[in-house]
Protein backbone atom coordinates (compact mmCIF):
# COMPACT_ATOMS: atom_id res chain seq x y z
CA UNK A 1 0.00 0.00 0.00
CA UNK A 2 3.00 2.49 1.09
CA UNK A 3 4.15 1.64 -2.68
CA UNK A 4 1.01 2.51 -4.35
CA UNK A 5 0.35 5.24 -2.41
CA UNK A 6 3.89 7.14 -3.30
CA UNK A 7 3.17 6.07 -7.30
CA UNK A 8 0.10 7.90 -6.46
CA UNK A 9 1.84 10.88 -5.14
CA UNK A 10 4.15 11.32 -8.10
CA UNK A 11 3.02 12.52 -11.21
CA UNK A 12 6.11 11.29 -13.34
CA UNK A 13 6.02 7.34 -11.77
CA UNK A 14 2.21 7.52 -11.80
CA UNK A 15 2.23 7.92 -15.81
CA UNK A 16 5.11 5.74 -15.67
CA UNK A 17 3.21 2.94 -13.81
CA UNK A 18 -0.25 3.80 -16.19
CA UNK A 19 1.80 2.89 -19.22
CA UNK A 20 3.23 -0.30 -17.80
CA UNK A 21 -0.31 -1.07 -16.54
CA UNK A 22 -1.98 -0.72 -19.94
CA UNK A 23 0.35 -3.07 -21.33
CA UNK A 24 -0.50 -5.95 -18.93
CA UNK A 25 -3.76 -4.96 -19.03
CA UNK A 26 -4.37 -6.58 -22.38
CA UNK A 27 -6.03 -10.18 -21.03
CA UNK A 28 -8.14 -8.22 -18.30
CA UNK A 29 -9.09 -6.16 -21.58
CA UNK A 30 -11.16 -9.33 -22.78
CA UNK A 31 -13.75 -9.11 -19.43
CA UNK A 32 -13.38 -5.83 -18.56
CA UNK A 33 -12.91 -3.80 -21.55
CA UNK A 34 -9.44 -2.09 -22.55
CA UNK A 35 -10.38 1.10 -21.12
CA UNK A 36 -12.68 -0.74 -17.71
CA UNK A 37 -16.06 -0.65 -19.08
CA UNK A 38 -17.23 -3.96 -19.25
CA UNK A 39 -18.80 -5.08 -22.04
CA UNK A 40 -20.71 -8.10 -20.57
CA UNK A 41 -23.65 -7.17 -18.07
CA UNK A 42 -22.55 -9.52 -15.32
CA UNK A 43 -18.83 -8.36 -15.26
CA UNK A 44 -18.06 -4.97 -13.05
CA UNK A 45 -16.67 -1.99 -14.75
CA UNK A 46 -13.02 -1.69 -13.10
CA UNK A 47 -12.87 2.31 -15.20
CA UNK A 48 -12.33 5.20 -12.35
CA UNK A 49 -12.37 2.73 -9.46
CA UNK A 50 -10.05 3.97 -7.16
CA UNK A 51 -6.59 2.70 -7.21
CA UNK A 52 -6.41 1.48 -3.59
CA UNK A 53 -9.56 -0.39 -4.12
CA UNK A 54 -8.56 -2.33 -6.92
CA UNK A 55 -5.26 -2.98 -5.64
CA UNK A 56 -6.82 -4.25 -2.44
CA UNK A 57 -9.74 -6.70 -4.80
CA UNK A 58 -6.16 -7.94 -6.32
CA UNK A 59 -4.81 -9.04 -2.86
CA UNK A 60 -8.46 -10.42 -1.70
CA UNK A 61 -8.30 -12.74 -4.60
CA UNK A 62 -4.90 -13.54 -4.46
CA UNK A 63 -5.24 -14.68 -0.82
CA UNK A 64 -8.72 -16.21 -1.12
CA UNK A 65 -10.52 -13.81 1.15
CA UNK A 66 -13.04 -12.99 -1.99
CA UNK A 67 -13.42 -15.92 -4.74
CA UNK A 68 -13.92 -15.80 -8.39
CA UNK A 69 -12.61 -19.06 -10.93
CA UNK A 70 -10.45 -16.52 -13.11
CA UNK A 71 -9.91 -13.65 -10.52
CA UNK A 72 -8.25 -15.84 -7.97
CA UNK A 73 -6.41 -17.32 -10.30
CA UNK A 74 -5.52 -14.58 -12.47
CA UNK A 75 -4.31 -12.42 -8.65
CA UNK A 76 -1.86 -15.16 -7.75
CA UNK A 77 0.31 -15.18 -11.73
CA UNK A 78 0.45 -11.00 -11.18
CA UNK A 79 3.80 -9.83 -9.38
CA UNK A 80 3.54 -6.76 -6.80
CA UNK A 81 4.01 -4.50 -9.70
CA UNK A 82 1.81 -5.56 -12.01
CA UNK A 83 -1.01 -5.53 -9.35
CA UNK A 84 -0.12 -1.69 -8.57
CA UNK A 85 0.33 -0.86 -12.37
CA UNK A 86 -3.11 -2.17 -13.62
CA UNK A 87 -5.12 -0.49 -10.42
CA UNK A 88 -3.54 2.62 -11.48
CA UNK A 89 -4.55 2.18 -15.08
CA UNK A 90 -7.80 1.47 -14.32
CA UNK A 91 -8.03 4.07 -11.95
CA UNK A 92 -7.50 6.91 -14.77
CA UNK A 93 -10.07 5.55 -17.12
CA UNK A 94 -13.27 7.17 -17.39
CA UNK A 95 -16.44 5.14 -16.31
CA UNK A 96 -19.59 5.22 -19.29
CA UNK A 97 -22.76 5.05 -17.53
CA UNK A 98 -25.46 2.77 -19.52
CA UNK A 99 -28.83 4.39 -20.29
CA UNK A 100 -32.28 2.86 -18.21
CA UNK A 101 -35.64 2.89 -20.19
CA UNK A 102 -37.45 2.67 -16.65
CA UNK A 103 -37.54 5.95 -15.04
CA UNK A 104 -40.21 5.45 -12.31
CA UNK A 105 -37.50 2.66 -11.17
CA UNK A 106 -34.33 4.86 -11.60
CA UNK A 107 -36.22 7.73 -9.37
CA UNK A 108 -37.04 4.83 -6.77
CA UNK A 109 -33.52 3.73 -7.12
CA UNK A 110 -32.10 7.15 -6.42
CA UNK A 111 -34.15 7.45 -3.65
CA UNK A 112 -33.40 4.18 -2.01
CA UNK A 113 -29.31 5.34 -2.79
CA UNK A 114 -29.76 8.40 -0.50
CA UNK A 115 -31.06 6.61 2.56
CA UNK A 116 -29.06 3.27 2.15
CA UNK A 117 -26.16 3.27 0.23
CA UNK A 118 -24.58 7.28 0.15
CA UNK A 119 -23.20 7.40 3.42
CA UNK A 120 -20.46 4.95 2.38
CA UNK A 121 -20.52 5.18 -1.11
CA UNK A 122 -20.57 8.95 -1.82
CA UNK A 123 -23.65 11.28 -2.79
CA UNK A 124 -22.68 10.37 -6.53
CA UNK A 125 -21.60 6.59 -5.98
CA UNK A 126 -18.41 7.77 -6.62
CA UNK A 127 -16.67 5.81 -3.82
CA UNK A 128 -13.10 6.83 -2.42
CA UNK A 129 -10.30 4.87 -1.14
CA UNK A 130 -11.32 1.23 -0.18
CA UNK A 131 -14.78 1.86 -0.95
CA UNK A 132 -16.03 0.55 -4.47
CA UNK A 133 -17.22 3.17 -7.10
CA UNK A 134 -20.81 1.77 -7.64
CA UNK A 135 -21.88 4.92 -10.54
CA UNK A 136 -21.85 3.63 -14.03
CA UNK A 137 -21.76 -0.20 -13.03
CA UNK A 138 -23.59 -2.80 -15.35
CA UNK A 139 -27.02 -3.26 -13.62
CA UNK A 140 -26.92 -7.01 -13.85
CA UNK A 141 -23.52 -7.34 -12.30
CA UNK A 142 -25.18 -4.84 -9.10
CA UNK A 143 -28.21 -7.24 -8.90
CA UNK A 144 -25.65 -10.12 -8.95
CA UNK A 145 -23.47 -8.51 -5.92
CA UNK A 146 -26.46 -7.56 -4.08
CA UNK A 147 -27.85 -11.06 -3.59
CA UNK A 148 -24.45 -12.62 -2.73
CA UNK A 149 -24.46 -10.28 0.02
CA UNK A 150 -27.95 -10.92 1.20
CA UNK A 151 -27.15 -14.62 0.83
CA UNK A 152 -23.95 -14.41 3.05
CA UNK A 153 -23.16 -16.11 6.37
CA UNK A 154 -22.52 -12.68 8.89
CA UNK A 155 -21.23 -15.81 11.23
CA UNK A 156 -18.47 -16.41 8.60
CA UNK A 157 -17.71 -13.04 6.75
CA UNK A 158 -17.49 -9.26 8.45
CA UNK A 159 -18.67 -6.73 5.66
CA UNK A 160 -21.39 -4.16 6.49
CA UNK A 161 -23.32 -5.24 3.20
CA UNK A 162 -24.52 -7.95 4.71
CA UNK A 163 -26.90 -6.18 7.19
CA UNK A 164 -27.89 -3.40 4.19
CA UNK A 165 -28.29 -5.97 1.54
CA UNK A 166 -30.67 -8.31 4.00
CA UNK A 167 -33.65 -5.96 3.79
CA UNK A 168 -33.26 -4.88 0.42
CA UNK A 169 -35.85 -6.39 -1.96
CA UNK A 170 -35.77 -7.40 -5.29
CA UNK A 171 -37.91 -4.94 -6.68
CA UNK A 172 -34.91 -2.35 -4.44
CA UNK A 173 -31.88 -4.49 -5.88
CA UNK A 174 -33.57 -3.68 -9.70
CA UNK A 175 -34.42 0.35 -8.34
CA UNK A 176 -30.86 0.50 -7.34
CA UNK A 177 -29.04 -0.96 -10.20
CA UNK A 178 -31.08 0.50 -12.70
CA UNK A 179 -30.15 3.90 -11.03
CA UNK A 180 -26.81 3.15 -10.41
CA UNK A 181 -26.02 2.26 -14.06
CA UNK A 182 -26.93 5.41 -15.17
CA UNK A 183 -24.78 7.76 -12.91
Amino acid sequence: MAQLRAIMADEEQRQASYEAGHERIRFCGYCHGEDGNSKRDYIPNLAAQHPQYLFNQFEKFGDGTREDYVMSQLAKTLTLEERINIAIYFGMQTAKPRPSTDAARVEAGRSLFKIRCAGCHGLDAQGFQDMPRLAGQPSEYLGIALNRFKQMDPTKHSTPMIGIASVLSEEDIQSLAAYLTTR
